[in-house]
């Protein structure tokens, strides 16, 4: 079956880095698999009357190498075509007619491969599964493609990196690339294209990057389909979350978690709505400490419902500049805001071993003026929260959350998650949430809303359950 028109227009693109993303069975990988032969063909023998290339196909784990990419690249090249070597990092060695086309398969799980990554002499490389690859994987490969053959012998036509993916995330770096990349940043690589073309580093027409995206899996649209069985993608769906299908069947951005969410009570499309602050209410303000401290904005109302306004969530920060940071925002948006209370993880109040100060020494002495959240007990903290979401108050829910809260959103999802464990049978998880980018807002929200008197309000028995104190008849 031919590709569909986003494969045919990956596999005839020059980009120096093209990707491609869509659901699963969407023929993503195969077109991976054909394109750097395309561009072999295109290139010119060498002094020997030679096609050389040399590739490298990255994976984020071995046991996905090995099981996935490494047996999608043997159903089109086998074994038997040229020479296959299992040990080491697998290499397929392919000689044929007047082609020498040498591939290498790299894992990212093993230190051995990330060293050997950053030392290759390249034509060129394939990620495949990008979204489960750091940046900085995709940034070191850029400068080690392109140095085989040698310029002496002749260099290569075209060099370069392509990528596959499943739909990431929107905070992933393939989203900021692929589909709002900052004016700046856009402005700055359309410069550098200019230029590269101009020095004849880039063919007329050729771009720096490019990326393509394929349609949903089950729409009249959609790819491949022809080499899949009917019904594929209505038996996919069968039994699957709305987020899981969004992103494997229908291929748009999303999240998806595997552990079990913290917050099952929580509704995306009911507890997210945009609100704003308002200067009548007074601003509570929850902080997470750590090296990955974050702060979470919120008010009540004189109802009850509680409103997250804000986050502010860093990373590889200490307490200082943290303190610092925040009392920035504080000045620029919420300067003369009535502020009921500040709290924080109780264990703020112990001092580092490096520091005699405690974490909320430090921030007091940023004019912050936090205190301590009444329990740092997780089922107490949880509750706290989940007694927001369950409430409606005049037919509108309890808890509401800005659309900016962005990575407390997530969190609240699924990313603030008991991590799944590795057993056989029944699935099991932990007993206390994984420490994450997500858990940090959450739990400072939770601070927040704990400090504000939800707590009590969690361990308060109603009084239509209080009993009169028991009365025991006389007996003569």
């Amino acid at each position: 079956m031919p590709p569909g028109p986003a494969s045919d227009a990956f596999f005839w693109s020059n980009a120096f880095l093209s990707g491609i993303m869509g659901p699963i069975g969407s023929g993503k990988s195969t077109a991976c698999c054909f394109r750097p032969w395309r561009h072999l063909a295109e290139s010119e023998p060498n002094r020997k009357g030679v096609r050389q290339a040399r590739g490298a196909i990255i994976r984020n784990t071995y046991p996905e190498l090995k099981t996935t990419t490494i047996k999608t690249w043997h159903q089109w090249f086998p074994p038997s075509l040229g020479r296959w070597q299992d040990t080491g990092p697998p290499t397929h060695h392919i000689v044929t007619g007047d082609v020498d086309h040498e591939i290498m398969f790299l894992a990212l799980d093993r230190p051995d491969d990330v060293k050997k990554l950053l030392s290759l002499e390249l034509t060129w490389a394939w990620v495949n599964e990008a979204r489960e690859v750091p940046k900085a994987i995709i940034d070191g490969l850029t400068g080690r493609v392109g140095r085989f053959p040698p310029v002496r012998d002749g260099g290569n036509r075209w060099n370069g990196v392509i990528m596959d993916t499943n739909p990431p995330d929107t905070d992933h770096w393939w989203y900021l690339l692929a589909e709002q990349v900052p004016g700046e940043t856009l402005s700055s690589l359309r410069e550098a294209e200019v230029e590269l073309r101009a020095q004849g580093v880039l063919a007329p027409g050729q771009a720096l990057f490019e990326f393509f995206r394929q349609p949903a899996g089950d729409g009249p649209a959609a790819e491949n389909l022809g080499n899949l069985r009917a019904g594929y993608y209505a038996l996919a769906k069968a039994g699957k979350t709305d987020d899981w299908i969004k992103v494997y069947v229908r291929g748009d951005y999303g999240f998806v978690t595997d552990g079990k969410a913290v917050y099952p009570e929580f509704r995306d499309n009911m507890h997210v709505k945009p609100v704003e602050f308002d200067g009548r209410l007074p601003l509570y303000i929850g902080i997470d400490f750590g090296l990955t401290p974050a702060a979470v904005f919120g008010q009540r109302t004189q109802l009850g419902r509680w409103q997250i306004i804000d986050e502010l969530v860093t990373e590889d920060m200490g307490a200082k500049r943290f303190g610092e940071l925040l009392r920035t925002h504080m000045d620029q948006h919420y300067a003369g805001a009535s502020i009921e209370g500040i709290f924080g993880d109780p264990s703020g109040d112990n001092r580092a071993q490096t520091d005699e100060r405690t974490p909320f020494q430090i921030l007091k002495a940023e004019g912050v003026h936090a205190r301590p959240a009444p329990s740092n007990d997780f089922v107490l903290r949880r509750e706290s929260v989940a007694a927001a979401l369950n409430r409606l108050i005049d037919g509108i829910p309890g808890f509401l959350i800005s659309p900016k809260c962005d990575t407390t959103r997530k969190g609240l999802a699924g990313g603030y998650q008991y991590r799944r464990l590795q057993v056989t049978g029944e699935a099991r998880f932990q007993d206390k949430p994984s420490k994450n980018r997500f858990s940090h807002p959450c739990e400072a929200m939770q601070y927040m809303m704990l400090g504000a008197g939800e707590g009590r309000a969690v361990v308060q028995v109603p009084r239509r359950f209080q009993m009169d104190r028991p009365r025991f008849a006389v007996m003569e």
